[in-house]
């Protein structure tokens, strides 16, 4: 058994030691994705529902290049540095995974490693 990394060729580099994605078998791991447009490399807006919608389009875009899309996670963590944009972040979340449920944990952490920064997503898939 063997393990790869996974990279979109149009996302930023990671900012610590580690990879945006891992393949192991069928199995896609996806690291805690944040808010960045890869076309500016900036943060897409100060608001949680803006920052949930490019989370989810720079997980999906691991996912594909992992040969997975969003339809195919089976568990997302979502990260909150306040628990006030729950709501935001659900409206979102839910509209952009439509009727397909994955399993999920929201939490609220302290901070996260950008400023500005108000929502992360990591997530595993498979590639179907």
């Amino acid at each position: 058994m063997s393990h790869a990394p996974i990279r979109a060729p149009h996302l930023p580099e990671p900012i610590g030691p580690y990879s945006p994605g891992i393949g192991f078998e069928r199995l896609i791991f996806v690291s805690g994705q944040g808010a960045d447009d890869p076309a500016t490399g900036k943060l897409v807006g100060a608001d949680a529902a803006s920052q949930t919608e490019q989370c989810l389009a720079n997980l999906r875009a691991i996912l594909r290049a992992g040969g997975s899309d969003l339809q195919y996670v089976l568990r997302c963590g979502v990260f909150l540095v306040d628990m006030k944009d729950f709501a935001a972040m659900n409206g979102v979340y839910a509209r952009v995974f439509g009727s397909h449920r994955p399993a999920r944990t929201t939490i609220q952490a302290v901070s996260l490693p950008e400023e500005g920064l108000r929502v992360e997503i990591d997530c595993i898939a498979y590639r179907p």
